[in-house]
C-alpha cells in the first residue's frame, strides 16, 4: 500500500515518484530496473507461513491472480502519482472500472453516472451492469445538481470522467463528490484523459480513481491495462456499505475496513473482485506500463502544447466549423481547467484530445481522415503517435441516436488525439488532409 515516497521531511516531485515510487534495486541480484516477475506462484517458506499468507496477517504473494512483486511496483506508482492511498492493477480499463463497481455493488444497487462516458462504459454500465441487476441513470454533467436530483435510496456511486471522451468536457470534480458525500456514496472518477500527471481527483474529493492505463500511461500504444486507485478517506462504516464492515463470505470471513482501514476497499477489490474473476494483469505487461511511467511527465507536457497549437490552427482554418478544446480561452471549460489542471506554459494543461467538424459533415469527415498520411487511423487516444477517429461510426456506433445525442457526439464529430510528433508535421498533414477533403464543398 503506498504513499508518495519521502525522506525525512521531503516529498518528492511528481517526475521523481514518476521514475522511483514503488521501486528499489533488486535485492538478490541488484539489477537497478525492476525485474519481471514472470511466474503463477510463490514457494512458501514454511506451512505456519502459508497459513499466515492465505488467513491475511502477513503480506507477502500466493500467486499471480492475487499479487505478483513486478505488478505490485506499476500499483505502488500509480497510487503515489495520484497521491492516494492504494491501487489495484487489472488486465484493461474496462476491467478496472468493472471491478472498482462491483467491489462495492449488488443486484439491486443504482449508480448515477454521466451522460457524456466513453461509450464502452455507457455500454457496460447500461446494458451490462443491468443483466446484473445493478441500474445506471445518466444525466447531464454539466450542472451537478443533476446528480443530486438522479440519486435514490439504493444508490451506491456516483460515476463520472475528469475530461469526457470523445465530448472533451471537464467535469467539476469538487461539486460532484460534494453532492455524492451529502448522499454517503463514493465518487467515483476516471482520470484517464487527463492523466495524473494533469489531475488527481482524489485531492478534490473524489474517493474512487480508475485509468485505462493503455493510454497516457502507458502512453505507446502496445500495453493494456488498467488500475483501480483509493484515496483512503471514505466512511466505509456509514451504513451503507455492509459488506465492508460485516464478515466476508468469499474470504475467510475477513471484516475488510475493520482490518484494513484506509485502503479497505482495495483489499476488498482484489481479494472479492480480482480474484474470483480473473481480470488480472500480467507482469510483462506491468513491466511495459512502468516504462511509460517513468517518461508520464514529459510525454503530457508535450500532449499539452502540440493540442493547443493544433486547436489554436483549427480554429482560424476556413474549411473547419467548430473546435471543441478546454484549453482555448473560449471554451466553456476554460476556466474549470484553469482551476482543476496542471499549468503548462502559462495554460490549463488540457490534455491532448480535441474534437472538431469539418465544412461538409459526415462525409467530409470521412475523407479527411482517408487523406491523412501519417496521422493513424484507429480507435485508440494517449499514444505518442497522432490518432484520428470518427466516433459516430466507431467507437460509439453501438449508441443509439438519442444515446449519441446525450453524449454529444454529432455526425460531423472528428476527434484527434494529439501526438508528440513534430507539431508542425501534424499541422501540415491536418491541413493537406482538411484540403482534400472539402475539395469543391460550398
Amino acid at each position: 500500500m503506498s504513499q508518495p515516497p519521502k525522506s525525512g521531511d521531503r516529498d518528492y516531485a511528481f517526475a521523481t515518484r514518476a521514475i522511483h515510487a514503488g521501486a528499489i534495486p533488486d535485492p538478490v541480484t541488484g539489477a537497478r530496473a525492476t525485474p519481471i516477475h514472470q511466474t503463477t506462484s510463490f514457494v512458501f517458506d514454511s506451512a505456519e507461513h502459508a497459513a499466515s499468507l492465505f488467513n491475511l496477517q502477513t503480506f507477502g504473494n500466493v500467486y499471480s491472480r492475487i499479487s505478483n512483486p513486478t505488478v505490485a511496483v506499476f500499483e505502488e506508482r500509480v497510487a503515489s502519482l495520484e497521491n492516494a492511498r492504494a491501487a489495484l492493477a487489472c488486465a484493461s480499463g474496462m476491467a478496472a472500472q468493472m471491478t472498482a463497481l462491483l467491489a462495492i455493488l449488488k443486484a439491486g444497487d443504482h449508480i448515477v453516472a454521466a451522460s457524456t462516458l466513453y461509450g464502452g462504459t455507457v455500454g457496460q454500465l447500461g446494458i451490462g451492469f443491468s443483466r446484473l441487476g445493478i441500474e445506471t441513470t445518466f444525466v447531464d454533467p454539466s450542472d451537478p445538481e443533476n446528480f443530486a436530483r438522479a440519486i435514490r435510496p439504493n444508490t451506491r456511486a456516483v460515476y463520472g470522467e475528469t475530461i469526457g471522451n470523445p465530448l472533451v468536457n471537464v467535469l467539476d470534480i469538487a461539486a460532484v463528490a460534494e453532492v455524492a458525500h451529502a448522499h454517503g456514496v463514493p465518487l467515483v472518477i476516471d482520470n484517464t484523459v487527463a492523466s495524473p500527471y494533469l489531475c488527481n481527483p482524489c485531492d478534490w474529493g473524489a474517493d474512487i480513481v480508475v485509468h485505462s492505463a493503455t493510454k497516457y500511461l502507458g502512453g505507446h500504444g502496445t500495453t493494456m491495462g488498467g488500475v483501480v486507485v483509493e484515496g483512503g478517506k471514505f466512511p466505509w462504516d456509514n451504513g451503507k456499505f455492509p459488506e465492508m464492515v460485516e464478515p466476508s463470505r468469499a474470504y475467510h470471513g475477513v471484516k475488510f475496513y475493520e482490518t484494513f482501514g484506509d485502503f479497505g476497499y482495495t483489499m476488498k477489490a482484489r481479494l472479492e473482485v480480482n480474484r474470483t474473476f480473473g481480470a488480472v494483469l500480467s507482469p510483462m505487461s506491468a513491466w511495459q506500463l512502468l516504462q511509460g511511467t517513468e517518461t508520464l511527465h514529459l510525454r503530457m507536457r508535450e500532449h499539452c502544447r502540440n493540442a493547443l497549437k493544433v486547436a489554436q490552427f483549427l480554429q482560424q482554418h476556413p474549411k473547419v466549423r467548430w473546435v471543441n478544446y478546454p484549453g482555448l480561452p473560449d471554451s466553456p471549460y476554460y476556466e474549470l481547467a484553469k482551476k482543476q489542471f496542471r499549468t503548462v506554459d502559462g495554460q490549463p494543461g488540457a490534455s491532448g484530445i480535441l474534437t472538431f467538424g469539418i465544412e461538409g459533415g459526415a462525409a467530409a469527415g470521412e475523407r479527411f481522415i482517408d487523406a491523412c498520411e501519417f496521422l493513424s487511423h484507429l480507435a485508440n487516444i494517449g499514444d505518442a503517435k497522432t490518432l484520428v477517429i470518427h466516433p459516430a461510426s466507431t467507437t460509439h456506433r453501438q449508441l443509439n441516436d438519442e444515446e449519441l445525442r446525450k453524449a454529444g457526439v454529432s455526425a460531423d464529430m472528428v476527434r484527434l488525439s494529439v501526438g508528440i510528433e513534430d507539431v508542425d508535421d501534424i499541422l501540415w498533414d491536418i491541413d493537406q488532409a482538411l484540403e482534400r477533403a472539402t475539395r469543391g464543398a460550398a
